[in-house]
């Protein structure tokens, strides 16, 4: 078993054990290397100062893949068999590539503490551009988007965005060509499926490489902290909010990484991004497309996944909802093997599941809506993107000539979870497809929920919200001709 992290930066091998495991990538990079272009403002993954391309080999193990992360909430025991490019290293020659220069000509920067990450970001704009079938023109909404997780607070965006647009995509020197990636591949290739056991004198991380080896290690270290794309553990690590001792990294277990559809059922191994998630539901389930693409910037969904989000707990994770009112269920791995749990069994109290001691979530497995279904999903917040929900609501029914049936209804940041409605489920279904009838189930709705008042809105507001979206589905799905309003 290694004793190390195999990573490297810019093209240049590190080998990292000890206490220096288990720092953050920018603290890393800025105080161990001296890569100062990296900056850290927020530590949350917020502000995208410290954007960095994250390199991981692809599927097949014949390139490296580059992805945008924010190096302040990925630390290194996450990191091992990977390639990390930081500004400094987009260099082209010595000199500023392509879009670093467009930034300077357009005039995008003043104080230049955002700037690294907006570059990077902007990077992997034009990375994704092979990806594209027709022409790779990159359209001002393409920017916005791929710049969602940077904030500027003195240039404003309008240069940045000119400086992005100005560049041809021709002219852009990409990373495979600026670290051909053979050598990369064949170290990677050789180390990947190696197992880490890295001790300090406080903690320790372990990376198994099978399930069977992860749920061993959760067996015998109660308490374990499980990462994989640790965009909420490492917020709190950095928060001092835990201190984990023992700590279980699930980058590189096989199998985890699949996502594929069994007749009417999506598969989702818990380490599919929510990137790739957002990508599969593009056409085939639009509404949870774009819950996914507003749950966070960029650099959180190339990171994120839908079993973090699950295994966190929160009463108000965005994902929940959907899973709730489609049926789906969270396959776990123990010792006894797997057995799956329906989502909306899955929570005993506030952040706590009915897992074993030893059990792991592998996959997710969610039921397609049937093609007659109307669903909505909703995420109240105080902006679109980037923002922790202050209510979310899932609404799905079918209907039967002009009444409802089949209805499932499920709100978050109501109550310590999650909650399906099935008071409000029961008024619905008989009911006639009316106004008044979602008028109604709004007031049993209201009785139906729990909710305490918190920074992000007091608990009447989240009362009135609970009534106030059974009509907003009600007037997002009607018919002009069977719209009738009282």
């Amino acid at each position: 078993m290694r004793d190390f992290i195999l990573l490297y930066v810019n093209g240049v091998e590190h080998r990292i054990s000890g206490e220096e495991a288990f720092v953050s990538l920018s603290d890393y990079l800025r105080y161990a290397l001296g890569k100062c272009g990296t900056k850290v403002v927020c530590a949350e993954g917020d502000c995208g100062a410290c954007t960095v391309f994250l390199g991981r080999l692809s599927a097949d193990r014949s390139a490296v893949e580059y992805i945008p992360v924010n190096a302040c909430i990925q630390y290194l025991y996450q990191l091992d068999c990977t390639h990390i490019v930081t500004v400094e290293g987009l260099k082209v020659d010595g000199d500023l590539n392509r879009i670093q220069q467009s930034m300077v000509d357009c005039h995008g920067a003043q104080c230049g503490y955002c700037t690294p990450g907006f570059i990077v970001a902007m990077c992997s704009l034009f990375e994704q551009c092979e990806k594209k079938e027709k022409s790779c023109a990159i359209t001002r909404q393409e920017v916005s988007d791929a710049l969602t997780g940077n904030l500027c607070r003195c240039t404003g965006y309008e240069a940045i965005i000119k400086a992005a647009m100005s560049v041809d995509e021709k002219e852009y020197k990409r990373l495979e060509n600026l670290y051909p990636p053979q050598a990369l591949v064949n170290v990677f290739k050789k180390h990947h499926d190696e197992p880490v056991l890295v001790k300090s004198e406080e903690a320790e991380f372990f990376k198994p490489t099978d399930i069977k080896s992860a749920v061993e290690y959760k067996n015998k270290n109660s308490g374990a902290v499980i990462v994989s794309g640790g965009t909420d553990v490492c917020v709190n690590l950095n928060k001092g909010r835990i201190e984990p001792q023992k700590i279980m990294v699930l980058t590189h277990v096989g199998g985890l990484d699949e996502l594929r559809t069994n007749g009417n059922t999506v598969e989702i191994g818990a380490r599919v991004t929510l990137r790739r998630l957002e990508e599969f539901f593009q056409d085939s389930l639009p509404e949870f497309h774009h819950i996914l693409w507003i749950f966070g910037s960029p650099q959180i969904r190339y990171a994120g996944t839908l079993a973090g989000n699950i295994a966190n707990g929160s009463p108000i994770a965005d994902s929940l909802p959907f899973l709730f009112v489609s049926g789906a269920e969270v396959e776990v791995a123990g010792l006894k093997g797997e057995r799956r749990i329906k989502v909306n069994q899955l929570y005993s109290g506030y952040r706590k599941m009915v897992l074993t001691e030893d059990e792991v979530i592998v996959r997710i497995h969610i039921p397609m809506p049937a093609k007659a279904a109307k669903l909505k999903l909703y995420k109240v917040s105080k902006r679109e993107h980037l923002d922790i929900s202050s209510f979310t609501a899932a609404i799905s029914l079918e209907r039967n000539g002009d009444k409802i049936a089949n209805a499932q209804v499920a709100y978050g940041g109501v109550a310590a979870v999650v909650l399906k409605l099935p008071k409000t489920e029961e008024f619905l279904n008989g009911k006639p497809f009316s106004l008044d009838t979602f008028r109604q189930a709004g007031e049993v709705a209201m009785k139906e929920i729990t909710p305490i008042s918190d920074v992000r809105g007091s608990k009447d507001y989240r009362l009135q919200l609970a009534a106030n979206i059974m009509e907003k589905f009600y007037f997002e799905t009607a018919d002009e001709k069977e719209l009738v309003c009282p």
